[in-house]
């Protein structure tokens, strides 16, 4: 699947959560309760993080997101994971990067701004946002962007940030797996789990299909979550 559908599930799939996370009964002391602001940064960390499982890949655009930088890092990444859709497409890889991000957010913050800054620039690179073709012009537009996000986002709390990211790798391994190349979902387990409903990465199935679908299902979840917001606060009124 390409990088703007791996981003616009991403974002889905953290809407569609708000309400699950927030709920201590099931989740108990992890519970996590969102303002406004925190449930729309939430999205655009998880849609960024979305992206991240791509980071094997030595020669896509986002390969190219940050120049050289991320160029590097891609290609050394592939070569320990053992390429592209190995182990950075896996159950093990979502969730240890939930749990880093999660420790680095609330004990290292610089260091998580650092992280941060990286996740957004990746989500603006899948979605579309930059120059293809156009370097360092793109390089230097992602990062721009990527600054104004993380200093409208510093002073926020990132309690959440574990589930964001961790949804939004686990969104991109499920997206990858309705691929005929499917996912090793299990690694170190070399099983492919595959369901080929796409059959062609950027095909008519793809753009017409899951991206309307996608983009539907993302306004029609925020609708909800601000409505549901400005629900809560009239009720809780006086």
């Amino acid at each position: 699947m390409m990088g703007k559908t791996h981003a616009l599930s991403g974002a889905l799939a953290w809407l569609a959560a708000v309400p699950v996370i927030a709920q201590e009964r099931l989740l108990s002391d992890f519970a996590v309760s969102l303002s406004a602001e925190q449930v729309a940064a939430g999205a655009v960390v998880c849609a960024g993080a979305a992206i991240l499982p791509d980071i094997d890949h030595h020669n896509g655009r986002i390969a190219n997101t940050f120049g050289p930088i991320t160029h590097h890092m891609c290609k050394w990444i592939g070569k320990i994971s053992g390429g592209h859709r190995q182990a950075t497409h896996s159950l093990l890889f979502a969730g240890g990067v939930g749990w880093a991000m999660d420790a680095l957010a609330t004990h290292y913050v610089y260091a998580w701004w650092a992280c941060l800054f990286m996740i957004v620039g990746l989500g603006l690179r899948g979605v579309g946002l930059d120059f293809e073709g156009k370097e360092p012009q793109s390089a230097l537009a992602d990062c721009a962007l990527a600054a104004i996000a993380v200093w409208l986002m510093h002073g926020l709390d990132m309690s959440f940030v574990g589930f964001a990211v961790t949804l939004g790798c686990l969104a991109h391994v499920a997206g990858d797996c309705l691929t005929p190349r499917g996912c090793p979902v299990l690694w170190p387990l070399k099983w492919r789990i595959d369901v080929p409903v796409i059959p062609v990465t950027d095909g008519k199935v793809e753009r017409w299909v899951v991206t309307p679908v996608l983009t539907l299902g993302i306004a029609i979840l925020a609708v909800r979550s601000v409505l549901g917001d400005i629900t809560t606060q009239w009720l809780t009124k006086g």
